[in-house]
C-alpha cells in the first residue's frame, strides 16, 4: 500500500441500496464523474458487492460499495440479496435509490427499517427525477415521512452536486472521530514503537497499524522512535528523558514488557486497537473466558483481511500454541478471515479477534455485538498475548477506566 493512498478501512463507506434498474450504478458514474461501474438494461447486471476506493469533494477519500439489486429473484438471487444487507454492516452512509417512474416498493421500505434500526445515516435518492409529477412526489414522501427525499437524474446529472453536499453533511465530523492514541499524548512527548522484522513483515514497509500509529503521534506533534525489540533498552538509555508510553507488537510483549521500566507506560498496537475500533473493556472482560476453557472446546479466532500464512503465524500457530500451553487443555480452533464472519456464534466458548486494522469501524462494532448479543466472551490478539503474559494489567494503565476496571 502507498503511503499517500487512505487505507479501505479508514474511508467512509457509502452504500448504494436499490432494486433492480432503480439507477445505482447510473447514479456512481453520475456521483464520481467516471464510468467506474456497468449500466445495462437488463435486469441484475450487479451480481455481487462492488467495493471503489475513491475521493469525493468534499467529503475526502470514500469507499463506494455497489450492492445487488434488493428484488432479485430465484434462489441465487436471494443470496445476492443477502450479500446486499450483509453490506450494511460496513456502512456508514446509506443511499436508497428508488426509480420515480415506480416509487418506494415493499422492498425498499424494508430496507429504510432495517437502515434506521442500525442508525445508519440514510439518504433516500428519487433517480430519474424528470419523470416524477409533484403530486407523486408527495405520495413517495408520505411513504417516507421520516426520511429527507432528494430528486436526482443520474443519466440527465441533475442535482447530483446537491447529492454529494448532503452525503458530506450525513458523514462523521472529525471533532467525533475516535483517535489511536494521539488524545494520550501532549506536545514533544516521545512515543518508542517496537516493531520486530521477521519473516511475517512485508519487505520495504511496515505493517498498516504500525503506519497508522506514527501518523497519528505525528498528529499530535509528538515525536515518534521506531526501534527493533532488540535494541530497546539501548533506546530508552540513549534518550535522555523518559518517554511518554511504549507501544510494542504483541508478539514480543514479554521481552518488551522485560526490557521496559515500570514507570514507563506500556501497551501494544492491537490493544491501542481495540480500543480505537472496537471496545476495549468488552475486549478486557473476554479474556478471562480462557480459564475456563476445556479440551474440545472451540475458539474462534477471526482476522479481518486476507493473507498469505507464514510458517510461525501469529493467528493460526502461535496463538493456539500459546493457548494450550496456558490453559493445559486441547481446544479446537476455528479460523475465519476478510469478509467472513459467522452469524451463529453459539458453537464457541470464546472468540479472539485481531485488531481490525483492515476492517471500518462499524463492521468491526458490528462483530462485537454480535458476540455480546449471543453471550459469547469475545477478545483480541494483543490482550490475550498480554494476558498470557501475566502484563494485562500493566498494558492497560494508559487507560485509567480499563485498569480500575481491572483493580475491582
Amino acid at each position: 500500500m502507498s503511503l499517500n493512498a487512505t487505507p479501505a478501512s479508514e474511508r467512509i463507506h457509502i452504500g448504494i441500496f436499490g432494486k433492480r434498474n432503480a439507477g445505482k450504478s447510473s447514479l456512481i458514474n453520475a456521483i464520481t464523474g467516471q464510468n467506474l461501474a456497468i449500466v445495462s438494461e437488463t435486469k441484475g447486471t450487479t451480481t455481487d458487492p462492488v467495493y471503489k476506493a475513491m475521493e469525493i469533494l468534499p467529503l475526502g477519500p470514500v469507499m463506494i460499495i455497489d450492492t445487488p439489486g434488493i428484488d432479485d429473484e430465484g434462489a441465487l438471487g436471494q443470496l445476492r440479496i443477502q450479500k446486499a444487507y450483509q453490506v450494511l454492516n460496513k456502512t456508514d452512509i446509506a443511499l436508497l435509490v428508488i426509480d420515480a417512474a415506480i416509487g418506494p416498493s415493499d422492498e425498499d421500505l424494508r430496507l429504510v427499517n432495517r437502515i434506521n434500526e442500525k442508525k445508519i445515516p440514510l439518504l433516500v435518492v428519487i433517480n430519474k427525477c424528470e419523470q416524477l409529477a409533484p403530486a407523486k412526489q408527495a405520495q413517495y414522501q408520505a411513504l417516507l415521512p421520516n426520511n429527507q427525499l432528494l430528486l436526482v437524474s443520474a443519466e440527465k446529472q441533475l442535482h447530483i452536486l446537491e447529492l454529494e453536499e448532503a452525503i458530506a453533511q450525513a458523514a462523521p465530523t472529525e471533532e467525533n472521530k475516535a483517535r489511536i492514541v494521539s488524545d494520550l499524548l501532549a506536545p514533544s512527548d516521545f512515543v518508542v514503537l517496537v516493531v520486530p522484522i521477521d519473516s511475517a513483515a512485508p519487505k520495504g514497509r511496515l505493517i498498516l497499524p504500525q503506519q497508522q500509529t506514527i501518523r497519528d503521534i505525528l498528529e499530535a506533534d509528538a515525536t515518534a522512535i521506531v526501534v527493533k525489540e532488540n535494541e530497546l533498552t539501548a533506546t530508552l538509555q540513549n534518550l535522555g528523558r523518559k518517554p511518554r508510553l511504549v507501544i510494542t507488537d504483541s508478539q514480543v510483549f514479554k521481552k518488551v514488557a522485560t526490557a521496559t521500566p515500570g514507570d514507563i507506560l506500556l501497551t501494544s498496537f492491537s490493544i491501542l486497537f481495540a480500543r480505537y475500533k472496537g471496545n476495549l473493556a468488552t475486549a478486557v472482560q473476554g479474556v478471562t473466558a480462557l480459564n475456563s476453557i476445556e479440551d474440545g472446546d472451540k475458539i474462534l479466532i477471526g482476522e479481518g483481511c486476507t493473507h498469505h500464512r507464514q510458517c510461525d503465524d501469529i493467528g493460526t500457530v502461535k496463538l493456539p500454541r500459546w493457548i494450550k500451553e496456558y490453559t493445559g487443555k486441547n481446544p479446537e480452533f476455528i479460523f475465519t478471515s476478510g469478509t467472513e464472519f459467522p452469524l451463529d456464534l453459539s458453537p464457541y466458548k470464546m472468540i479472539i479477534h485481531c485488531g481490525g486494522c483492515m476492517l471500518n469501524e462499524r463492521e468491526m462494532q458490528y462483530r462485537i455485538k454480535c458476540a455480546v448479543d449471543q453471550n459469547i466472551p469475545i477478545t483480541n490478539y494483543g490482550i490475550t498475548i498480554a494476558y498470557i503474559n501475566g502484563i494485562l494489567k500493566r498494558t492497560v494503565e494508559p487507560f485509567p477506566q480499563i485498569y480500575n476496571l481491572l483493580a475491582k
